[in-house]
């Protein structure tokens, strides 16, 4: 049962399921012409990039042979599920839209985490950032999430078309056949969003290595060619476009770092914990711990707010701790230990230095856009965005992403 609990904290499996929720269109802000060509942007949540190479995701493989790929797409800093998904979606690294944990406090908002449905939904969580199913909505263009973070709020007032609270219980083939019921209706979404998290949620409890994954990473493959199966009945030649969030790597309880040896628990609060630790210091209490944590340790390297490596792009945004301690790959940093019975241990955990291997993540694109064999040079996770944006026929916008990273890509 704990393990369940911990693996909710990181994949979003409390969040409640309810009906389909259809958005009015919005006003066309500019006269942007539409390309008729649909747009679909498949994650697959921790589909490391070498996961591809182990022979069982036949229906991937085809789509990389005669479309795009690379070896690498770079996760942004820290490499957590939310804050990545919203940097694909918006452009944006987390220090500038704001979701820069998946467990966050701000001054005026409270508390945000996976699991709480109220802050998930609260549009001031994301309205940092815009992502790009508002910035097609307010074009004139039809937008469909079959599940994205941030697609539960009204973000800057504006929803997709179609879009469904998350239900993690969903079966994939369910979350299949509804965008597909969604692509079958009038005026057909142009820009649509499908969502798998079988493969993260598997890496997390049994590693990545592990038989589960395997077995997972078959299943997503074939929903993936239930998928292409659908949109070939219907006459639909999209351009289709699969990412992940981030890889995982190896972990075990062995491996963990308690700060409780380190500092007293009662003078901190641990924000996040994990692959990247979040510390507030007590009021009072901000020289100690510092001088505590700002110095050499073992398997973690800590940083005050403002002075993370430049590479990490992080560390500005009001919702960055005071101090942020990231661990080598394949530790874990907690404030103290677990109790005794609190049942099996993690076997995969992802949150690392976004350089890592094991951090890359998964990206594939093929379609009547795109060229033909291409293998890509790694590239970082928000050069997607000015992507989607020429795939829509959308103006470019003032991003974190290059428009030159991912060029070679189109015919």
């Amino acid at each position: 049962m704990m393990i369940r609990l911990l693996l909710a904290a990181f994949a979003a499996l409390t969040l409640a399921a309810c009906g389909t929720r259809d958005a009015p269109p919005a006003t066309p802000s500019s006269a942007v012409a539409v390309k008729a060509t649909p747009v679909i942007l498949i994650s697959v949540d921790g589909l490391r990039a070498d996961y591809l190479k182990r022979g069982i995701t036949p229906t991937i493989s085809a789509l990389a042979a005669r479309g795009v790929t690379t070896p690498a797409m770079r996760p942004s800093f820290p490499s957590l599920t939310f804050p990545n998904h919203y940097s694909i979606v918006t452009g944006l690294r987390p220090d500038r839209h704001g979701i820069v944990n998946n467990n966050m406090d701000d001054p005026e908002l409270g508390r945000f985490a996976l699991s709480i449905r109220s802050a998930v939904e609260d549009a001031r969580w994301w309205n940092d950032g815009e992502p790009l199913w508002v910035t097609a909505e307010r074009a004139g263009i039809p937008t469909a999430t079959m599940f994205w973070p941030g697609s539960e709020a009204a973000i800057r007032g504006q929803r997709p078309r179609h879009w469904l609270p998350f239900d993690g219980k969903k079966p994939e083939g369910e979350r299949v056949d509804q965008l597909l019921a969604w692509l079958d209706q009038q005026p057909q979404a142009r820009f649509a969003t499908l969502y798998f998290d079988t493969v993260d949620h598997d890496g997390h409890e049994f590693g990545p290595d592990s038989a589960q994954v395997n077995a997972a990473l078959a299943a997503v493959d074939a929903q993936i060619a239930r998928l292409l199966a659908g949109l070939q009945q219907r006459g639909i030649d999209a351009n289709i476009i699969l990412v992940a969030d981030h890889g995982m790597a190896q972990v075990s309880s062995a491996r963990s770092i308690f700060l409780n040896t380190l500092i007293d628990p009662a003078h901190v609060q641990l924000v996040a914990g994990g692959a990247v630790a979040s510390i507030n210091p007590r009021p009072g209490q901000d020289a100690a711990v510092k001088a505590a944590l700002l110095r050499r340790h073992d398997h973690m390297q800590c940083w005050e707010k403002g002075r993370l490596p430049q590479r990490l792009h992080y560390g500005t945004h009001r919702r960055v701790p005071a101090i942020i301690c990231a661990a080598d790959v394949g530790w874990m940093i907690w404030l103290t230990p677990p109790p005794a019975d609190r049942g099996p241990s993690l076997g995969g955990m992802h949150g690392y230095d976004p350089a890592a291997p094991e951090m890359a993540a998964s990206f594939v694109a093929a379609g009547p856009a795109f060229r033909q064999g291409v293998v890509l040079a790694p590239f970082d996770n928000v050069d997607v965005h000015p992507l989607l944006l020429r795939l829509l026929g959308l103006p470019p916008m003032q991003t974190d992403g290059d428009p030159k990273a991912l060029a070679r890509a189109l015919k």
